[in-house]
């Protein structure tokens, strides 16, 4: 039972959530923590955002499992209508494949002659390859904020009415209740269990790192097709990316000077694009035509003289 004391039902435009945190053997005293709420309203819309609930303050021991409970049944809600929790600094497990994408994308888009597929420093970052954990449960820091994801609108509009009636009232929700063994343990025993697990078994310690050999190998073959891929393929100036690697035949070379030939056709349109390209095409023309006209010159002089010769040297 909570005390006595007026709690507003909001603060700032967050409806305020009191609960009872239960006493504990290091401090045997109940207390009282709080919990502000807000529809979730991000800088950049989300899909999620129009169902979902922005928590400020939460718990240092939050997990996904004390905040479900807490926004359906503690609240005298059905459980289930609840789809997601996202704590403040932690990552879907999908952002890292995505993040990874877009930065292979973006690594393949940068630069003009000198492309590469994939950044060699990415296939040190492999996901799902991590070692087993040491902590069987996170612990958040102080003033955390979360966003709770419900399954549909009306199941986000249900809670946050539900927050308000429970403000006013004396009978607030109780930290964690409902959930004994179905969480571990804080204390000596969750240090008891981070010394045990930082000696994991063999067979898991093998399958962790048969798996991050595996990952790290097909990564290694996806750029050594990359950089193939770049010995044969000119860029758009003409010139073919040197990278590691063999040789190649004769008939890939002969490929490859095919299409350095067919991008070299492709850019003669653009030799008089500029006016200065005109003017020095119309010099060397005119520097063609007298050097042709001076050596026409010369040749009519020479033959001159070879007729003055021959009329000299016949008899009278």
């Amino acid at each position: 039972m909570a005390p006595t004391d007026a709690v507003p039902s909001e603060i700032a435009g967050y409806r305020v959530l009191p609960i009872s945190l239960p006493p504990l053997p290091s401090y045997p005293v109940p207390a009282t923590h709080y919990l502000y709420l807000h529809p979730h309203e991000p800088k950049f819309p989300t899909p999620t955002a129009a169902r979902a609930l922005f928590l400020v303050n939460v718990p240092i021991d939050s997990t996904e499992l004390h905040l479900k409970s807490l926004l359906s049944v503690q609240i005298g809600l059905p459980q289930g209508r609840i789809e997601e929790v996202q704590f403040e600094g932690s990552k879907k497990k999908t952002e890292g494949a995505e993040a990874h994408a877009a930065q292979s994308d973006k690594g393949q888009r940068k630069g003009r002659k000198r492309k590469r597929a994939l950044n060699d420093g990415d296939i040190s970052e492999l996901e799902g390859t991590s070692l087993p954990a040491t902590w069987d449960r996170e612990l958040r820091t102080d003033g955390l904020t979360a966003v709770i994801v419900f399954v549909d609108r009306a199941s986000m509009d249900a809670a946050y009415k539900a927050v308000k009636r429970i403000s006013k009232t004396n009978d607030w929700p109780v930290w964690g209740e409902g959930l004994e063994g179905k969480v571990p343990a804080l204390g000596a025993a969750r240090y008891l269990n981070h010394h045990r697990l930082q000696y994991p078994d063999k067979q898991e310690l093998l399958e962790s790192v048969n798996a991050y050999m595996t990952e790290y190998s097909a990564r290694e073959a996806a750029q050594a097709r990359a950089r193939a891929r770049q010995r044969q393929v000119p860029d758009e100036d003409g010139f073919i990316t040197v990278t590691k690697g063999g040789r190649v035949d004769p008939a890939r070379q002969e490929a490859a000077q095919q299409l350095v030939e067919k991008q070299k056709a492709k850019q003669k349109g653009l030799e008089d694009f500029y006016r200065f390209q005109t003017r020095e095409k119309k010099k060397a023309k005119a520097a063609e035509l007298m050097k042709k006209f001076e050596k026409d010159k010369e040749m009519v002089k020479r033959m001159k003289e070879r007729r003055n010769t021959f009329k000299v040297g016949c008899p009278p």
